[in-house]
C-alpha cells in the first residue's frame, strides 16, 4: 500500500529557503535553559513539597523556612524562563535574534540581583545576556554592511 504523504527532504532547495540558525541567540537560549534545570536541580530536594503540595498556602500561614524555598522553585522564575528560553531558542533556530532591550534588561537585572545578594547563580546570567546583546549587535552590523 502507498500513501500519496510524502516525507520532507532536507533538500539543498530546501535549505536554501530557510535562513541559518543565529548561533549566538541559539546559545543563549540553551545557556539559559541550562540555568533554569540547574537551579531546579540545586534548589528542589527539601522537605516542604508535601506541604506546599497540600495548599497550606491558601489556608494559613507557612513558616518563613517554608516560604523561601517556594519563591524559588514553584513561585520562582524557572517556568517563565524555560518559556522565555524556548522562544528566544525558536527565534535563533529561525535566524533571527531578540531586541536589544531583552539582553540589557536581563544583564541589569542579573546586576542588581548580584548587588543585592552578593555572588551567586545570577553571574551564570550575565552569560546569555552578553550573547543576546552580540547578536544583536552582529545582526544589526550586518544589516548595516548589506544596506
Amino acid at each position: 500500500m502507498t500513501s500519496s504523504r510524502t516525507i520532507p527532504s532536507s533538500s539543498p532547495s530546501t535549505a536554501a529557503s530557510r535562513p541559518p540558525a543565529d548561533a549566538l541567540t541559539v546559545a543563549a537560549a540553551v545557556s539559559l535553559l541550562i540555568i533554569c534545570i540547574l537551579h531546579t536541580v540545586v534548589f528542589a530536594i527539601h522537605p516542604w513539597w508535601g506541604a506546599w503540595l497540600a495548599g497550606p498556602f491558601r489556608t494559613g500561614s507557612m513558616p518563613a523556612e517554608a516560604m523561601v524555598p517556594f519563591w524559588g522553585l514553584p513561585g520562582g522564575f524557572v517556568v517563565p524562563g524555560v518559556l522565555f528560553a524556548l522562544l528566544v531558542l525558536e527565534v535563533g533556530r529561525r535566524g533571527g535574534t531578540v531586541p536589544g532591550y531583552v539582553g540589557a534588561v536581563l544583564g541589569i537585572w542579573a546586576l542588581l540581583c548580584i548587588w543585592m545578594v552578593g555572588p551567586s547563580g545570577f553571574v551564570m546570567v550575565l552569560v546569555p545576556s552578553a550573547l543576546l546583546l552580540l547578536a544583536r549587535r552582529r545582526a544589526r552590523r550586518a544589516a548595516r554592511d548589506a544596506a
